[in-house]
């Protein structure tokens, strides 16, 4: 069952607060960036992996923001998986 509490996470990142739920716009692109992956706007709006991803064709202006954030936010604050 997903989190309600979780729905509450935000983060901000450059004077702009972003919804940061696991699943969400802005927790992917953090994760995309933390496992050096390229740029693919996506999200989980039921949680990660749980229901049906969103793709960056049906995402909003709004939700592709967030998820570049997330991965801008990740590559300034953030750490990359060590893969050895």
């Amino acid at each position: 069952m997903f989190d309600l509490m979780e729905m509450d996470k935000t983060i901000e990142f450059r004077g702009e607060k972003f919804p940061a739920w696991h699943g969400s716009p802005f927790d992917r692109g953090s994760a995309d960036s933390w496992y050096s992956r390229g740029q693919d706007p996506h999200y989980w709006p039921e949680g990660t992996y749980k229901g049906t991803r969103k793709e960056s064709a049906d995402m909003s202006l709004k939700e592709l923001r967030a998820y570049y954030s997330g991965y801008a936010y990740n590559e300034q604050y953030g750490d990359k998986k060590c893969w050895y």
